[in-house]
């Protein structure tokens, strides 16, 4: 078995009397999306610049590509691209000027797949940074999370501000890493995004994980609502005690029903009946996810207080 790109073990970050995030324990594997899931104030971030040496584990570790994320810091570095939540770029260079500057710091990277991804996200180099709008600045920092081609993508809600066509080609761009066996880490609150990108999910709530699962797994355990019409009366208790079934109702020639796992009973129970017509509805991951995390979720910003720019940090 492949080793993981990211895994962390029982980490812990606090500040202060304040929860960052506790006791996280789960894998990234390689060649694979991975979308980590929770509103803001979850620990999303804070699991991020952990990972990336930016801010110091309280206990336990993190290690990528098998290296300590502290000790490994300047390996780790040069295999990562980072996109940050939060951005600041130099407002009197142009785009273009900003992707020289950072090519050559990263001298790996390709400065024709660079100017490539600069086309396809319809990015403006020519314009001073600081009279782009924030789209537009997303936009250059996607860039130089990607232009090297890195082994792990971390990238920390990546389309806020993003145009629909623009988040389209993000996500082409995201399978095609992931189709040339590297890895895409993705934190976000957009669950329909993650559903359509990613392979695995943790769910994060209150610095918390509450599940790491295959996406398709934590679909087909979802509960499922459906309704059967029939061309008669059926008898109740010709559904009752099946397994699986919850908020079963009977209503003459009508039975709907939340199941959770298989529908083979509830079909197998109905087959004694004339059936006229069946609508099932598969829940959405952002349903799923409102099952785990419920009301009430804290809207604290996700970061430490007085953090600094991070995307020259990284790149550095």
């Amino acid at each position: 078995m492949e080793r993981p790109v990211l895994q962390a073990e029982a980490l812990t970050k606090s500040y202060g009397r304040r929860r960052g995030v506790v006791d996280l324990s789960f894998e990234v594997r390689p060649g694979g999306v991975f979308g980590y899931l929770g509103p803001n104030g979850a620990g999303k971030t804070t699991t991020i610049r952990t990972a990336l040496d930016l801010i110091r584990p309280t206990a336990g570790r993190i290690r990528l590509f098998g290296l300590d994320s502290r000790r490994g810091r300047e390996e780790i570095h040069k295999r990562v691209g980072y996109l940050p939540g939060e951005i600041t770029l130099y407002p009197r260079m142009t785009g273009r000027d900003l992707l020289v500057h950072l090519l050559h710091l990263r001298r790996e990277a390709d400065r024709a797949f660079a100017f490539e991804l600069a086309e396809r996200l319809d990015c403006d180099l020519d314009r001073r940074i600081g009279a782009l709008s924030h789209g537009n600045r997303r936009k250059l920092a996607l860039i130089q999370a990607f232009m090297h081609r890195p082994g792990l993508v971390i990238l920390d809600e990546p389309t806020q501000g993003l145009d629909p066509l623009i988040q389209q080609e993000f996500h082409r761009l995201v399978r095609e890493t992931r189709e040339e066996g590297r890895t895409v880490f993705l934190s976000s609150h957009v669950l329909p995004e993650v559903e359509r990108v990613c392979d695995r999910v943790g769910i994060i709530r209150e610095g918390r994980l509450v599940a790491v699962e295959d996406v398709g797994d934590l679909m087909a355990r979802a509960l499922r609502s459906i309704e059967i019409q029939f061309a008669g009366p059926v008898p109740s208790e010709a559904f009752a005690g099946l397994p699986g079934i919850k908020d079963l109702s009977v209503d003459h020639h009508v039975v709907r029903a939340t199941v959770e796992g298989s529908l083979d009973a509830l079909i197998k129970a109905s087959a004694r009946f004339e059936v006229l017509t069946v609508q099932t509805h598969q829940p959405s991951l952002e349903e799923i996810f409102l099952s785990f995390y419920g009301p009430g979720a804290e809207e604290e910003e996700d970061r430490e207080p007085g953090a600094p720019s991070e995307v020259g940090r990284a790149a550095g």
